[in-house]
């Protein structure tokens, strides 16, 4: 696909604001950043432990998406492109950590939990991303690309260099931990509500 035939797909709006972009235009890159810094944000939040971490992720995202944005080829949304940047961008800073390290190999018998009902669903998404914050490096990345990305063990192994039982293991362990903070909230709650 052409360049031309990519921008044929994409607003007028956002066409100038691409080529702006690729020519090196600040006001071009500025008004892409607030077009997409606060959806993106969102998703730093996800990946990272506090809001200071996640405003450092999407910056280094974002000084990305300006070096690559000639490479965009139309292959799916311009956002989707920006957001596997970002996360790109979480991930890449985790992986110079060192943070993403094998606990304990993948036990059928130990992590298969049958779960009454999803965290995800019975959070709100503040709840759910204070929580998360909460959960080790390792437990929050695995968690983020399954659950968010839908990402595959095999993938999520590969992408992160740890075997895909250290996947699932970190996955059923992030769960565990969510579902035993949710039970705590709970009763928090339940507690708060008790003595109004």
């Amino acid at each position: 696909m052409s360049l031309e035939e990519i921008y044929q797909v994409l607003p007028d709006d956002q066409q100038l604001i691409i080529k702006g972009c690729i020519a090196g235009d600040r006001a071009s890159q500025q008004k892409l950043y607030n077009l997409y810094a606060r959806k993106m944000m969102g998703v730093c939040l996800w990946y990272a432990r506090n809001r200071e971490e996640a405003e450092e992720i999407l910056q280094d995202g974002f000084m990305r998406v300006f070096t690559y944005i000639s490479t965009y080829k139309g292959k799916g949304s311009f956002e989707g492109w920006i957001r596997k940047i970002i996360v790109n961008a979480a991930l890449f800073r985790y992986r110079n950590r060192s943070h993403l390290r094998a606990v304990v190999e993948y036990n059928p018998e130990e992590h298969d939990v049958k779960e009454s009902a999803s965290v995800i669903e019975i959070l709100e998404a503040k709840e759910l991303i204070k929580l998360v914050q909460t959960l080790t490096p390792r437990y929050r990345m695995v968690f983020d690309l399954y659950v968010l990305e839908g990402m595959k063990h095999r993938e999520i192994a590969e992408l992160l260099g740890i075997s895909e039982g250290t996947s699932k293991s970190n996955l059923a362990d992030a769960r565990a931990i969510l579902q035993k903070a949710l039970q705590v909230n709970k009763k928090v709650a339940g507690l708060y509500f008790a003595y109004e």
